[in-house]
């Protein structure tokens, strides 16, 4: 294992202080607990945006924390959730009167942890709203969840209910919001090779040197099957085809198409997937009103990529559009 780190058990304190030292001109680190929150908060009257996880899926979450997005981020260390102190205090740190809403991906441990946090958080008076993410469409159940995963749509979810917030939206129309934006989309993912967390030092599952993993999870988790290396048409079929068939989309729709790099493919494998993409979706009459491509939401340094689909209506449109100042997304602002 070569990796850029000091010692495998600091890696999460020591990559806090980098985000310190890179971003404290717009963001606070809390250590003990850790939590990453925007330097302005709590922001009186606005409802609190939060959302957390695993390390190792950067920027998700605490490169997105800052106005227009999240107020606040809860990193766990490496493909572990963070425990419910860090979400609480983390709620606390927001709470500027309106409420909060945590965003949560579908995994077993970050559902229970922030579960216990927004009880937590109504003991002290702190109105709370979650809104849950299970949009990969590859497999029901998995290693790490009761039900499917929350993946790419968490980005979209967090951006659009960032908007709304900034928007002075109620907590139950942000989270409403929220709740529509998952039910509108669907994702799935697949990898080219395994990831190696820093703990253990060996990949995250085996894979020859010419198969792919159709249907992975963003921890390495297997997905629907595995076949031999085919063009990039190919690998792009099957991962929209069952996108396509879940929703259902149809023809005329209005769609965000967002794909996610795993953390090490290169961007121009990226955008040669989102021209298959943009094909297959003009070939089933969807119209895509806007795009996402880029390493969002990764796992580590696997090779991969992921493909999310949002059914779009004009209120999500407005607020993906509305201005954001986070350090890893940024327009309008």
């Amino acid at each position: 294992m070569k990796k850029l780190i000091n010692a495998p058990d600091a890696v999460l304190q020591d990559a806090l202080r980098g985000v310190e030292a890179a971003h404290g001109d717009r963001v606070r680190v809390s250590y003990d607990p850790a939590f990453i929150v925007r330097l302005d908060a709590p922001v009186q009257g606005k409802v609190g945006i939060i959302s957390g996880g695993g390390s190792g899926h950067e920027p998700m979450h605490g490169g997105y924390v800052g106005p227009g997005m999240l107020d606040a981020a809860c990193p766990g260390e490496v493909f572990t959730s963070p425990t419910p102190d860090q979400m609480t205090e983390a709620t606390k740190a927001v709470d500027g009167g309106a409420g909060v809403v945590h965003i949560v991906k579908n995994y077993t441990g970050d559902v229970m942890n922030f579960d216990m946090a927004a009880e937590l958080g109504r003991s002290e008076d702190i109105e709370v709203e979650t809104v849950l993410t299970n949009d990969d469409v590859a497999v029901e159940d998995s290693l790490y969840t009761a039900g499917r995963r929350g993946v790419g749509v968490t980005v979209l979810v967090e951006k659009i209910c960032g908007g709304a917030a900034e928007d002075h939206k109620s907590l139950k129309e942000v989270a409403d919001l929220g709740r529509r934006v998952n039910s509108a989309g669907r994702s799935m993912g697949m990898a080219l090779t395994p990831c190696i967390t820093p703990g253990s030092g060996n990949p995250s599952f085996e894979l020859g040197d010419d198969e792919v993993e159709i249907g992975i999870g963003i921890h390495g988790e297997p997905g629907r099957f595995r076949e031999k290396v085919g063009p990039a048409s190919q690998i792009a079929e099957r991962l929209m085809t069952p996108i396509l068939e879940d929703l259902p989309f149809s023809e005329g729709d209005r769609v965000l198409a967002f794909v996610n790099g795993m953390g090490g493919t290169p961007l121009i494998e990226l955008y040669l997937m989102y021209g298959e993409v943009a094909k297959i979706a003009g070939e089933h009459g969807l119209s895509i009103e806007r795009n996402l491509i880029g390493n969002f939401i990764t796992s580590l340094e696997m090779q991969g990529c992921s493909i999310t689909l949002l059914k779009l209506d004009d209120e999500m449109l407005r607020y993906w559009d509305a201005p954001v100042n986070t350090p890893a997304l940024r327009w309008g602002a």
